[in-house]
């Protein structure tokens, strides 16, 4: 069984910045690969970033990529998704998730083995 937990959600003004942490429970976290998802109010999750076991191999969304990063500290059972210039569209319950299998096509939800309850993250305009 794994553990997540997210942190670092808040109120950001447009054009900010935020860094999302991650923290598993599990000490098999390298054997995991992670990803971050969002949902917004009235709309489905979506897929944001997604990052290998080993840190090697990363998948961006075309919406966030460019301004949206993910790395991951093994040692630390960590997770991070770094935030920049954020948009009011932004807005929304962010989510990491483990897959014990690479999601091979597409990081679509129903791949992902484990859910971190979310945290919110709200950008004004």
């Amino acid at each position: 069984q794994v553990q997540l937990v997210e942190s670092g959600g808040g109120l950001v003004q447009a054009g900010g910045s935020l860094r999302l942490s991650c923290a598993a429970s599990v000490r098999t976290f390298r054997t995991y690969h992670m990803g971050w998802f969002r949902q917004a109010p009235g709309k489905e999750r979506e897929f944001l970033a997604g990052i290998s076991g080993s840190g090697g191999v990363t998948n961006y969304a075309v919406s966030v990529k460019g301004r949206f990063t993910i790395s991951r500290a093994n040692t630390e059972n960590t997770v991070y998704l770094q935030m920049n210039s954020l948009k009011p569209e932004d807005t929304a319950t962010y989510y990491c998730a483990a897959a014990s299998l690479w999601p091979t096509g597409d990081w679509s939800s129903r791949k992902m083995d484990y859910w971190g309850k979310g945290t919110l993250v709200t950008v004004s305009s």
